[in-house]
């Protein structure tokens, strides 16, 4: 037995002589990464989801009925202003326009022999009257057979695509019955989001929001707000924020759904200390603590929570902009030891 201590106390002296002495508990240096804590908006982000869609959607229709004689799109195609998108068979208006000009024909020679027979005093001055009438009906009614005959056919009012096709070609359709749904690319794209009353009753005209979406990973497009909600919706409570995108985005399709992170006008008033969620250890309702470095050795220091946005935590005090918070390792370090920084 003395012999295998001896041994020991020999190995251990052996190691000490060789530099290689046995890191204590007090002398451990921890690896920590840091962020500084910023400067960022005094009220928190406003985040929801919405559907985008053309600003303009126009429900194209025939103003009278008949049968469809031929749809020229489909959907999803681009389409010109002036293009010719639908049309009826014109048989029977075209017998309309036909009928009511020999009416007006007609009207008007009554007319003219009327003139005549009155300048001979054969008819009253009443008679003259009721023949000038019935020409002016005449013609009335043949400007609206034509206004009928060219609202036979649907043009494009705009650049655009075609969105949704309701009918198709030979089918009958009532007067006013949407044939197409086209969206219009003159103004763009707006979401359209819902808010709760707490949020919605924060933003004004003009407040700027960052949208995202899935079919565009790690990409933000800039919009603003152009219309706010005089009353909320009465089936779901909430309030319709309509937003528009900045610029001409060909990559958006109408449908898409966005998230909405929208700055309000009441957070550009002031502004509070950041830091990220990782760093907060211990929190208590609005009381937590980080670790703040100081060299290379962390201290503990209190914080008051004001909110949390997202994966930062603002401050109500505690820490200045630019101290600098461990965040990776933050749960495994203690008050006072020694740390070094990963990169």
């Amino acid at each position: 037995m003395t012999r295998i201590l001896t041994l020991l106390v020999a190995a251990v002296l052996a190691a000490c002589s060789n530099g290689n002495a046995v890191q204590t508990e007090s002398e451990r240096t921890y690896s920590v990464r840091v962020a500084s804590a910023v400067a960022g908006p005094a009220a928190p982000t406003i985040r929801a989801t919405g559907v985008l869609k053309h600003k303009d959607e126009m429900r194209l229709a025939f103003k009278i009925g008949g049968v469809i004689a031929k749809i020229h799109v489909d959907e999803g195609q681009p389409v010109k202003q002036g293009q010719v998108l639908a049309e009826l068979e014109l048989a029977e208006i075209g017998s309309q326009v036909e009928q009511t000009r020999q009416m007006l024909s007609k009207a008007e020679r009554d007319l003219e022999r009327g003139e005549r027979l009155y300048q001979e005093q054969v008819i009253p001055l009443e008679a003259l009257q009721d023949l000038r009438t019935q020409r002016e009906m005449a013609a009335q009614s043949l400007k609206a057979t034509r206004f009928n005959k060219d609202t036979a056919v649907i043009t494009a009012s705009s650049d655009g695509v075609v969105l949704r096709k309701l009918a198709e070609s030979n089918e009958t359709v009532a007067p006013g019955a949407p044939v197409l749904v086209v969206g219009s690319s003159a103004n763009g794209f707006v979401l359209n989001a819902s808010l709760s009353d707490r949020d919605v009753v924060q933003v004004a005209f003009g407040d700027t929001a960052k949208l995202s979406f899935d079919a565009l990973p790690g990409e933000t497009i800039d919009a603003k707000v152009t219309r706010l909600p005089a009353a909320a919706d009465p089936k779901s409570g909430l309030f319709d924020v309509e937003l528009s995108i900045a610029g001409d985005e060909q990559r958006l399709r109408s449908g898409l759904v966005g998230r909405v992170a929208l700055t309000p006008a009441s957070a550009s008033a002031g502004s509070r200390v950041r830091v990220p969620i990782a760093a907060v250890l211990e929190g208590d309702r609005h009381r937590a603590s980080v670790f703040v470095l100081d060299g290379d050795v962390v201290k503990r220091t209190p914080i008051e929570v004001a909110f949390i946005d997202g994966d930062e935590v603002a401050l109500n005090s505690g820490i200045v902009e630019g101290a600098r918070v461990v965040t990776d390792g933050a749960a495994y370090v203690e008050d006072g030891k020694r740390v070094r920084i990963l990169e």
